[in-house]
Formats: C-alpha cells, structure tokens, sequence
C-alpha cells in the first residue's frame, strides 16, 4: 500500500489549523467513606460551605462540613449508587433551583424536578436556594389583609401579607386544612401559594394535591414534596426551595404564600445529617444552630418597601407538638421567630369544635393592622368575650348558680362558639364572615337554639346572597371605612339588621 506524501501533509495541516488549546482545571477529590445520606471526601481544599459538588452519575452534594483533612458533603440523591474511591468535583455554583410562571399548578420535588408526570419545565430561570433574607430599610410594617377564610383566624388571630403565623398543635388536631383553607381561599387574589411537605406520607400528600386540583386551587399553587421516604438531606433542603420560587414573585412585585408542613420533621432531619457528620450535640440532641436553621428560613418572607415593589412573602410554617408541650425545644424557638401562633388544641378537636384554636394561646403580633375596619369594629372584644366565658363556663360546671347576666353571656358564648365551627375546605368570604359575626356578637342569636345555629347561619347566607344581594354589596363597598358596625346608626348596621330580622321571621315560621 502506498501512501501519498500530499494527502498525508493536508491531514496535518488540517489537524494543526484546528487544533485548540485548551486546559481542564478542576478541583477533584476522592470520596473515603459513604452511607446514611453523607460522604467524606478527602481533596476539596478550596470548596466553599454549601457549594455544590458532583458525583459520577451526575448525583449532585452540598459541602456541609469544612474539616481539617476532609469534607462532609450531603448527598442531594440515591447515596447507594456512589461508592469509597469515586471521584467528586468541585462546580463552584450554588444550589439553584427553576423559578417562575412554570412551576406554577406543578408538583415538584425538593429539587425542582417534576414528579406529577406533566413533563419538564418549560424555564430557564433559577435562582439560589440559600439567600440571605431583606435588611431592615428593605422592608414596611404589615399592613395589608391577608384573608384565611377562616372566620375563627380571621377575627381573633388575623394574618397580613409578609406576615410569619405560626400552626401549632399535636398530630391530628387540624394544621394542614387550616394551611389548605388558606390556600383555598386565596382564589382570584393573585396571591401565589406554595405548599411544602416534609416528612409527611406521599399518600397524604397525594390526597391534599386532589382537593386543591377539584377546588380550582392548583393552577396558582406549586407543591413540594420531601415525602417520609425521602432521604434527610432532601427533606432538610426542601423548605429553602420552596421559599426561593415564592421569593421569585415577592421580587417582581407580586404577592405569594407558603406553607411549610412541617419544620418539626426538618429539624429532625438537620438533626440527623448532624449528628452523622458528628456535630456537637445540644438540648434533645438537636445541633447548636438548629435556631439558625429556621431563622434564616423564616426571615425570609417579609413585605418589601414600596421602593422595592411592595411585594410580599407570607408564610405558615407548622409544627407538631408532643402531648400539647408548646414549651419544648423547637416549639419555643420557632414561636420566638414568628409574628404571632395559631394553637389548636385537642380537648377542643374531640369535642367537635373545628378548626380547634385555642383563644387564650393563639395570637396575632401583628394584630388589627392585618385587619379590615370592619372586622376590627366586629370582632374587636371576640377574643375577651370567648375568653371570659370559657373559665365562666368552668366556674358553671361545678353546679354553682349563676345570675342573669353570668347567664346571658354563658348563652352567647355558646351560640359564637357554634358559630366560629367551620366545615373542613370550606373557607368563607371576608364579608359573610362579617355578616355572621356581626349577627352574633349583637345578640341576634341569642333567641335561637344551639343546635340551630348551623342552619340558620348557611340559610341566612343563602337568603343575603339571593334575596338581599344590595346588602351584601354595600358592606362590601364600606368594608375598609372606619365607621362601618362602628354604631346603631351606621348604614351598614341598619341595612344588616333589617335583612336579619326579616329573615329570622322566616325562619321561625319555617
């Protein structure tokens, strides 16, 4: 075979014409020992703390422990697919996860990948999942309604936007609908929500996708699951996710929600990727920045100044409690962090009264600001009164005799209570909300029986909203005005009154 000395020199002139110069640095390192969601890595001298690293199979790690002679990452995957003397590279990027319209009506997870089945996000905007929280200067007072639709939360405990409220209580007591009916209730508002579960079955989380999907609330909501099955470090890393794709509308102006069901389940996995990397232990064996780990989150919504575009970030995050112990280590370090709590109480659960909000420890730090005037004007001495009659109605209990007023207010007591029970998905508008306790707290149910209340509450609903449509819309117009159920001799007052006694002939007659 001969070879043509031309052919030969075109072929390296061509190879010498394209030849590029190019150097591949990387910093690498070499992973020593692996197992429970973590790695040590030996050779990452110049990793950064929570800087990204990847693994071979594209598994991605956050450098969670800077050592001496090693680095403790977590593995943000299947850590059994990774094993003693693989490779490990450093990116130099944070954890980013996709933000935006698209992830909006999807179910993600702590990631931002899809897991609904509705194929890849159509986005190529991210945004870092660790960011530090607005200053002081960037921020203004809450003062804006954020509405729940719950007529218990909304008169007594009101939540404004950029607000942090607290849902607390023993397992099974109510937390999740009270997030849900907030979410429910959001509809046509413009407000974003994102609801973030950690720790929780994926059958339940499979079951509060549906409600929100047959209730029309999914095409403004975006869930993220860290279901019970999840590795810790994805449950740990699931709630700054999720706080980055709503802070992605807060940013632009807008107005978004979230709820995180719920920390207690994160500290428990912050806790365990810890002690695995052999952090000092403190109280109940949670690591010394625990606090920190929800503060950092939590700061993070707030109502950004009018400079900034007055958007707003309002969160709900959830914690279960043990035997009603609000006083143990994450209970108290989590209510110090937010604007106020909602406590839902057993006792009041088994007795029917739902949601079960204990008026005595529930409260709101932002108070009446969060309010409309109205409501303010209705329900201003609700949380006394109710306050007032439940130890009045211990003292009756023990058989002691009680005089006519002790009486009267024993009896109102119990028609508001019956009253301020709410079906579960049910969230009412803020103006029926004041129409019904406006009923109540005059005194134009006190005639009725208890066991009435209920009815009399969804027919005179229905008998406003068909027959008295007017009366419904002008406390609608005046809602926000500071006189509106100020006095007998308000507008609004009148109308209110006429439509209730007209309705209530009907409904003895009946």
């Amino acid at each position: 075979m001969k070879f043509n000395a031309d052919e030969i020199a075109s072929v390296i002139q061509q190879e010498i014409e394209q030849y590029d110069s190019q150097l591949d640095v990387r910093e690498v390192g070499t992973v020593l020992e692996v197992g429970d969601g973590i790695a040590r890595v030996y050779g990452l001298s110049n990793v950064m703390a929570t800087e990204m690293v990847e693994f071979p199979n594209g598994i991605i790690g956050l450098a969670f422990n800077l050592e001496e002679n090693s680095v403790g990452i977590i593995i943000l995957g299947d850590y059994l697919q990774i094993n003693e003397g693989d490779e490990v590279r450093a990116t130099g990027k944070l954890l980013s996860v996709p933000v935006g319209d698209a992830v909006m009506g999807r179910v993600l997870d702590a990631l931002g990948n899809p897991i609904d089945g509705k194929g890849p996000l159509d986005t190529n905007e991210t945004r870092p999942v660790e960011v530090l929280a607005p200053g002081v200067a960037e921020r203004q007072p809450v003062c804006e309604p954020l509405q729940t639709g719950i007529k218990a939360i909304d008169s007594m405990t009101p939540v404004g936007r950029g607000q942090r409220e607290l849902i607390i209580g023993d397992r099974k007591t109510g937390k999740t609908p009270v997030a849900i009916d907030t979410i429910l209730n959001q509809k046509d508002t413009g407000v974003k929500c994102f609801y973030v579960t950690v720790g929780q079955k994926d059958s339940s989380v499979a079951g509060t996708v549906q409600v929100l999907e047959e209730n029309g609330a999914m095409e403004y909501t975006t869930v993220i699951s860290a279901g019970a099955s999840t590795p810790a470090p994805l449950q740990y890393v699931a709630a700054y996710a999720g706080t980055s794709m709503a802070e992605h509308f807060m940013w632009k102006g807008e107005h978004a929600l979230i709820v995180y069901d719920d920390l207690s389940k994160q500290a428990n996995a912050y806790r365990e990727l810890s002690l695995l990397m052999r952090r000092p232990p403190g109280r109940e064996a949670y690591p010394g920045d625990v606090f920190y780990c929800h503060s950092r989150l939590l700061e993070r919504s707030s109502k950004l100044s009018a400079e900034l575009g007055g958007g707003s970030l309002t969160s709900l995050p959830i914690i279960e409690t043990l035997e009603g112990e609000v006083s143990a280590y994450i209970p108290t370090n989590v209510i110090s962090i937010t604007d106020g709590q909602i406590y839902l109480q057993p006792d009041l659960f088994f007795a029917g009264i739902r949601p079960a909000m204990n008026v005595g420890i529930s409260v709101s730090r932002v108070g009446g600001a969060a309010q409309v005037k109205a409501m303010k004007n209705v329900a201003g001495g609700l949380r006394l009164d109710l306050a007032n009659f439940r130890d009045l109605e211990a003292f009756a209990q023990m058989g002691t005799d009680v005089d006519a007023s002790a009486q009267l207010q024993l009896d109102r007591g119990y028609r508001m209570v019956e009253l301020l029970k709410q079906p579960q998905y049910n969230p009412l508008n803020v103006v029926d909300q004041l129409i019904m306790l406006f009923a109540g707290t005059q005194g134009h149910l006190d005639s009725l029986p208890v066991d009435q209340v209920a009815r009399w509450e969804s027919e005179f609903l229905e008998f406003i909203h068909n027959q008295k449509s007017d009366v419904w819309n002008l406390i609608r117009d005046n809602a926000d005005q500071g006189s509106t159920f100020k006095s007998d001799d308000d507008q609004c007052s009148q109308a209110l009154v006429a439509a209730i006694e007209e309705f209530t002939k009907q409904f003895n007659a009946s």
